[in-house]
């Protein structure tokens, strides 16, 4: 890789180095956080309260010297309230737009699933185009933009369900649970006393992460793997188990999921392990069994574990 690269890497190597010291014991977990952040992506933390998901959103947002809110749902949010208004400001004769939280770099969705439909629909076209509409006029988010949502899985009382549409807009879903026990042995010893929190400084900023995003998408997929990638989405459409299967943007979601993870790994090119170990990640929410394969014992996992063993992985064959 080139030297400018591979300065970037190191400097990956240090961000991620600032999340474990705030989260201790997550490292896959942190690994896919900043892929999505580097792949241009959204990301769903679905867990219960307590595992350290707003301490790790926190962090990132202070790692990488951006802006970050926080929207904390409930039924009587309104759309409103994450996009903003237009006030009508009597000395200048003209209606102001005064910008809700979503105007951020990071920005946490807490308990998506408290807010109503009508509310969680404002946020498409923010996860989508990078912009939202507030009475006819257009407004750009801040670059880069990341929406980090969280949902109880166990807490169902005052929650809707998140619409098909709106899950496929988030790149990765994943769940930190809980420390091993050395993890949070560890956790006693090193935050009784202080958070690391509070010392945790700036590695790098905002310019360097849409810079590092721009060299993502230059991170080269041969042909063989592309076919690979598209295979197995489009398998997930053809399983007798499966409803309703990964959709287009599965597919370019993947491959830009992909090329981020190779280019965290130091490599400038794309192997099928990469496409295999994010899969789950990025197929499974978009993916609906159906009932009757659910009530046979079938999963997401075991699914796609399936589809993988159908197709054929490519190889490299040396000249």
């Amino acid at each position: 890789m080139e030297t400018a690269t591979q300065q970037h890497v190191e400097v990956l190597a240090k961000l991620k180095s600032n999340l474990e010291s705030c989260i201790l014991g997550k490292s896959p977990e942190i690994e896919l956080l900043l892929t999505a952040m580097l792949a241009g992506g959204h990301v769903l933390l679905e867990d219960v309260p307590g595992t350290g998901k707003t301490v790790l959103i926190k962090a990132l947002a202070r790692s990488i010297d951006g802006q970050f809110r926080r929207i904390q749902c409930n039924p009587d949010l309104l759309p409103s309230d994450i996009t903003g208004v237009s006030i009508y400001h009597p000395k200048e004769e003209k209606f102001l737009f005064r910008s809700g939280p979503i105007m951020t770099n990071i920005l946490l969705v807490d308990e998506i699933n408290r807010a109503t439909t009508k509310t969680q629909s404002a946020l498409l076209e923010a996860m989508e185009e990078q912009h939202i509409t507030v009475d006819g006029d257009l407004h750009d988010l801040p670059s880069p933009f990341l929406m980090l949502a969280t949902q109880n899985p166990i807490d169902f009382e005052g929650t809707y369900t998140l619409p098909e549409a709106q899950l496929d807009r988030f790149m990765i879903k994943i769940s930190l649970g809980y420390p091993n026990e050395a993890a949070e042995k560890q956790m006693i010893v090193t935050q009784s006393k202080a958070h690391p929190m509070e010392s945790l400084h700036a590695v790098m900023t905002t310019d360097q992460v849409l810079t590092i995003q721009a060299d993502v998408r230059s991170v080269h997929m041969d042909e063989a793997v592309a076919d690979y990638l598209v295979t197995i989405t489009r398998k997930t459409r053809e399983h007798k188990a499966v409803f309703l299967g990964a959709s287009p943007r599965a597919t370019l979601s993947l491959v830009l999921a992909a090329k981020a993870y190779a280019f965290m790994n130091g490599r400038d090119y794309v192997i099928p392990d990469d496409i295999k170990y994010l899969a789950p990640y990025v197929l499974g929410h978009r993916m609906i069994l159906h009932s009757e394969a659910r009530m046979d014992g079938a999963t997401v996992t075991s699914v796609l574990g399936s589809i993988f063993e159908q197709v054929r992985v490519p190889v490299r064959l040396e000249k």
